[in-house]
């Protein structure tokens, strides 16, 4: 995926990579995960999944056929091992504006 003209509000830690668009987990335990995707164009569907590790574990869809613009969003707590990786992945469809008016989040909510 890429993340043109990505505005990386908060990273502390760095744990999120911007180059490859993936969160790597610091330490086990519970973390928070939501996004929030935008779609560009009438008559067409999207699905955003958020990946860990190379496997979907939740999606979201619009595919309102009667709008230009319509938003799809999740959230989910993952169990993380340590080294784990999360990132989105656009499956199907085109995004308003590429990236850039789309939102993905992640935050540790319980270190075991």
């Amino acid at each position: 995926m890429s993340w043109q003209m990505l505005l990386l509000l908060i990273n502390i830690g760095n744990h999120f990579d911007l180059t490859s668009s993936i969160f790597v987990a610091p330490r086990k335990g519970i973390y928070s995960f939501s996004f929030h995707v935008v779609k560009v164009y009438n008559r067409q569907t999207i699905q955003v999944s958020l990946m860990q590790n190379g496997y979907p574990v939740i999606s979201a869809f619009a595919g309102d056929q009667d709008v230009t613009r319509e938003a799809a969003s999740n959230g989910v707590l993952l169990l993380m091992e340590r080294e784990d990786k999360v990132h989105l992945k656009l499956e199907r469809g085109n995004l308003m504006g590429g990236w850039k008016y789309s939102t993905f989040s992640g935050f540790l909510v319980f270190p075991l």
